[in-house]
């Protein structure tokens, strides 16, 4: 904060304006004659001009209102703190603290409430399935290796022309419009994909958006013939150039934090490794550090993957590269069903690896910075809460009550199917 004055017998004029703060500069009279000549802080008064209060009386510290709109408080320096806390709370912003004697050299830095954090900008629906952005397919690559099970692949769209840009931010998903009518003759129904790409694009260049898909394949109950999902097919099939309508993106309940610092504990089964994907490339990835100087991670990451066999585990490579380089900070743990035993000698599922690894992961889901995200089928959630009510259990606390009050806190995000 810069001051200066302007004094006319025991007048004395002051002006003030804060460094790096976008504020208007005010204009104080007092007399001095009637300024406190104490040294001590305990003793001490200060002036607080604070914005956006209005007429609120909600404090202990009597104000009084300028028609600038600024409000100005007294306050002993004793209660500096607990007047800055309530400010905060109250919705106020404070522009300016000196102090009462007008002895600005003499002031101590002033206890400043936390600042208001600004919120995320997340872009929602910014195409819809009326008005579709049309992509096109940069590439469809196979990502189960010789052996495994299924047909899975990572497919990669261009989205520079698109007037609105379409952004997006890892966590989110996109809906695609399959060619094609359905059986009453109507165009398909959006199929939402979570991405598995970080905001900026597999290239870097913020113009792609990238998907992991499986195609769908079951048997029909009554005609006992093979069926294939429509949209997973269209697009497990999908030729490079070909046109792609897309819808979005949606979805704000598994964003990742801005947290350097942050826990984040992922349980994902298949192509739950989408979101994740998209979380660790842009904590690791030596592209992504070097574009986003605002987001350094130096936190934990923890990785527990459920596949069927080896073959099926993603990305795998680049997942046990990013281990091998970070492994301070990144935990990469497998849950191979038909390959590794449990503990009582059945197959290896998710929730088993949960479980063996529950007193870890219930002390993590203590601490504040802990964020827990699942992705992948419907049927770990049981196995997972199971296992993590033991473990509350041994406390004293029910599991069910805790999880409300982690979901509240947005720590325990659920996206499956």
């Amino acid at each position: 904060m810069l001051v200066s004055r302007l004094t006319t017998h025991n007048t004395a004029y002051r002006f003030w304006f804060c460094k790096g703060l976008n504020l208007e500069i005010g204009l104080e009279m007092y007399n001095q004659s009637t300024a406190g000549n104490n040294t001590s802080y305990g003793n001490r008064l200060f002036i607080y001009e604070v914005e956006g209060l209005g007429g609120s009386q909600d404090s202990e510290i009597a104000p009084t209102v300028r028609q600038s709109g600024i409000t100005k408080f007294t306050v002993p320096y004793t209660r500096m703190q607990q007047e800055s806390q309530r400010i905060n709370r109250m919705g106020g912003r404070i522009v300016a603290v000196y102090p009462a004697n007008g002895d600005v050299s003499s002031a101590p830095a002033a206890p400043s409430a936390p600042a208001k954090k600004e919120k995320k900008k997340v872009p929602t629906n910014t195409y819809r399935p009326k008005a579709p952005f049309v992509g096109q397919c940069i590439s469809n690559e196979p990502l189960v290796g010789e052996g495994g099970n299924g047909i899975v692949q990572h497919i990669k769209f261009d989205l520079s022309g698109g007037d609105p840009h379409l952004a997006y931010l890892e966590g989110q998903s996109i809906g695609i419009i399959p060619e094609g009518t359905d059986k009453n003759g109507k165009p398909h129904k959006i199929r939402l994909y979570s991405i598995a790409s970080t905001q900026h694009g597999d290239d870097l260049d913020d113009k792609t958006v990238s998907l992991c898909v499986r195609q769908l394949e079951y048997e029909d109950p009554e005609t006992k013939e093979t069926v294939y999902g429509v949209c997973s097919t269209y697009l497990c099939n999908l030729p490079v150039g070909a046109p792609v309508k897309i819808t979005g993106p949606v979805g704000k309940e598994m964003l990742l934090p801005d947290d350097e610092d942050a826990k984040i504990i992922m349980f994902g089964t298949g192509t739950g490794i989408a979101p994740f994907r998209a979380y660790l490339w842009r904590m690791f990835k030596d592209g992504e550090r070097a574009i986003n100087p605002d987001y350094q991670f130096k936190g934990f990451a923890w990785l527990i993957f459920g596949v069927p066999k080896t073959p099926n585990i993603l990305y795998k490579e680049e997942l046990e590269e990013l281990q091998a380089k970070y492994p301070d900070n990144f935990r990469l743990t497998y849950a191979i069903s038909r390959e590794q035993k449990n503990a009582e000698g059945g197959k290896m599922y998710i929730q088993n690896r949960v479980a063996e690894n529950a007193p870890e992961i219930w002390q993590m889901l203590k601490d504040p910075k802990t964020r827990a995200y699942m992705c992948g089928l419907r049927g770990m959630e049981d196995g997972i809460d199971a296992a993590m009510a033991a473990e509350a259990e041994k406390e004293g606390i029910d599991w069910v009550d805790y999880r409300k009050t982690l979901k509240k806190e947005h720590r325990w995000n659920v996206e499956t199917y």
